[in-house]
């Protein structure tokens, strides 16, 4: 008979540590997901990952409450050994959490009962759930469910509102042009691609290549005084001739024998 309990015992606890196992495995890729692929991680398989982790902890508590299992709370964990030094078999099925085994670890891993307080909390939990009515509990219950449905119409509003932005947001159709831009730009800070204007002293500005060049001052000339264009220089220096011909002309004429 006890032969048959030890064997019972043993395959229950290969079957719970395999699911535990599994367990932990899917919380493991389920934090990885979230904080390494939080940019391209959606909501189908995030839910995906938690119905799974909902599934095994649903199958974990089958085995648990099965007949077959037997009652690990009547059984009683004792450490074969106690060391403070390292122990690498211990750090390796324990993925190094745990190195050493030694006296002051044993209350906190070989516990089989809750704190103090939280037992005497739970105690009282119990004991408030024992003496609560049945009408009592149903209006509780019902309160309970309407809260949870009214947090779960605002998750869906916002969830979607969340897919109407972001189907609006993707066909927006683009209403500006990056070479235009860039032209705009150049014509503004540089001048280029714009017309002959005129200068602020009345006199017209050159032109070098499609980009707005300042007149430059005359050289000796005082500052901010512009010097005429080189067209405008050389069409003034041909009519200066005619100019003095005409005056000593008319000075000619004016007193003949001036010699």
């Amino acid at each position: 008979m006890q032969q048959r309990e030890e064997k019972q015992l043993e395959s229950s606890l290969e079957s719970i540590v395999q699911r535990v196992n599994d367990l932990k495995s899917s919380i493991a890729s389920m934090i990885f997901k979230v904080e390494n692929e939080y940019e391209t991680l959606n909501w189908p398989t995030f839910l995906d990952n938690y119905a799974l982790i909902s599934g095994q902890l649903t199958s974990l508590s089958k085995v648990l409450s099965h007949d077959k299992c037997p009652a690990l709370r009547s059984l009683t964990v004792l450490p074969l050994m106690l060391s403070p030094e390292r122990d690498d078999q211990l750090a390796q099925l324990t993925e190094h959490r745990v190195t050493t085994f030694a006296h002051d670890l044993v209350p906190d891993y070989l516990r089989t009962k809750l704190e103090p307080m939280a037992e005497n909390k739970m105690m009282q939990l119990e004991h408030k759930a024992s003496t609560l009515t049945y009408d009592n509990a149903q209006k509780q219950i019902t309160a309970y469910q309407k809260v949870v449905s009214h947090v779960w119409e605002l998750v869906n509003k916002a969830k979607e509102e969340w897919e109407v932005e972001s189907t609006a947001r993707g066909s927006t159709q683009q209403n500006s042009s990056v070479a235009d831009t860039h032209l705009l730009v150049a014509a503004v800070g540089m001048g280029k691609g714009l017309k002959m204007g005129t200068a602020p002293n009345g006199q017209p500005s050159q032109t070098s290549g499609g980009m707005m060049v300042a007149p430059q001052g005359r050289p000796g000339g005082t500052p901010g005084q512009g010097s005429l264009p080189p067209n405008t220089q050389a069409m003034t220096m041909n009519k200066a001739p005619s100019a003095i011909k005409t005056n000593i002309k008319s000075a000619t004429q004016i007193h003949p024998y001036g010699r």
